[in-house]
């Protein structure tokens, strides 16, 4: 299958034309460095995920200062540089920083952790010189027609998924993708002690994807202190496995608002491949894999338009819940998810609630709903292939 264009590049193009440097980051596999040959084209390339390359410069950051400025002075302008992996050797953020303010450079930084550019000590972060930007799996608008909704939420949207024809090869590579990761990420990187903790609390994490989560419940069954699940999470958060999705907590009213996280695992394919599931789902399963779906989709959505718009949700203690509100600086658009084809207004009552506490005057309801049709003046049924009319 040929290349398919990344809408991310709208973004990075917009950067570059500002004379901005860029932090791209982004879970491996999710097509970084393949969307950069393809629709950016580097002058200088320089990869830390080369192991040889990785080690020469680790041992000598000077001499990768010396070295690409010999390079950029073939140039007679600014060369656009690629560092690949830089997370792996954070000093270089400093040679990054002294080249730009010296405008000998502009610099595309990728990376597939933050965790060593986030915790680590007196790691550059650039503060006004890049644009951050993340790069996710295939959103809705890139993804060929020709795959189905049941597809994207048993294998999920990784490019080299998505353009495998064979099922049992896109098993066999997520499977593959969740033991490397062990191995690479977690093993390598010694993020945690104990491995065999953190597998199992994988698979069960992947099994809560979506859901509020319960430290508590959670390290009864894994037999840890929560203070150690809670650890664990911020490991995937960092290493950019799970999304987290925040509550709304200004209630207008005296609701007790619950204000505890969800997290979304980055790919639903992964999820499954981390959950150790087949593919033979339940409809009430596939029903709550759609949800996390949408949820993924509006984040992704969100990313590519503003960096003001957050997705966040909102559940009352006392039950009531919305799957997912955009909030865009405190103009909220609450979203609910159904598996039905045709909702009706009893399944609106949540949004109803929410839209006379918060005086919201839209709400939808995605659905499988084959066109947009009004359940009320104010609550449309919107089919989930067209999610991007809620961005503009």
């Amino acid at each position: 299958m040929s290349y398919i264009d990344r809408k991310i590049g709208d973004l990075v193009n917009r950067a570059l034309a500002r004379e901005k440097s860029i932090l791209l980051l982004g879970p491996r596999q999710t097509g970084k460095t393949t969307f950069l040959d393809h629709q950016v084209k580097p002058d200088l390339t320089f990869s830390f995920a080369h192991i040889a390359t990785r080690l020469h410069y680790e041992k000598n950051p000077v001499a990768f200062a010396q070295e690409l400025k010999l390079e950029t002075e073939k140039y007679d302008r600014k060369p656009l540089v690629l560092i690949d992996e830089v997370q792996k050797i954070p000093l270089i953020m400093d040679v990054a920083q002294d080249f730009i303010d010296k405008k000998m450079a502009q610099f595309i930084l990728t990376g597939s952790s933050a965790r060593k550019l986030k915790h680590g000590a007196h790691v550059n972060l650039l503060p006004g010189r890049v644009v951050s930007l993340v790069m996710d799996p295939l959103t809705l608008e890139e993804i060929p027609t020709h795959i189905k909704l049941d597809d994207l939420l048993l294998y999920g949207s990784l490019p080299n998924i998505i353009t495998e024809a064979d099922e049992d090869n896109k098993e066999n590579d997520l499977y593959s993708y969740v033991s490397t990761y062990l191995e690479e990420e977690v093993r390598a990187e010694a993020l945690v002690r104990n491995i065999g903790h953190f597998a199992r609390f994988l698979e069960l994490a992947a099994g809560e994807s979506g859901l509020i989560v319960n430290f508590t419940k959670l390290s009864q069954e894994i037999g840890i202190a929560a203070s150690t699940i809670a650890d664990y999470y911020q490991v995937l958060e960092d290493c950019l496995i799970i999304q987290r999705i925040d509550p709304i907590t200004d209630g207008i009213t005296h609701r007790r608002l619950i204000k505890s996280p969800k997290y979304l695992f980055f790919d639903l394919g992964v999820r499954r491949a981390c959950a150790n599931e087949g593919v033979r789902l339940s409809s009430r399963t596939l029903a709550h894999l759609f949800e996390q779906y949408i949820g993924l989709e509006l984040m992704r959505y969100a990313r590519l338009k503003s960096p003001k718009i957050k997705l966040k949700y909102w559940r009352d203690s006392a039950g009531p819940e919305i799957d997912f509100v955009i909030d865009v600086t405190h103009h909220y658009i609450p979203i609910e998810v159904k598996w039905s084809a045709h909702p009706n207004l009893s399944d609106a009552g949540h949004l109803v609630k929410f839209m006379q506490e918060y005086k919201v005057d839209t709400a939808y309801i995605v659905c499988n709903a084959p066109k947009a049709y009004k359940i009320s003046p104010h609550i449309t049924a919107l089919p989930w292939q067209e999610l991007a009319v809620l961005f503009g």
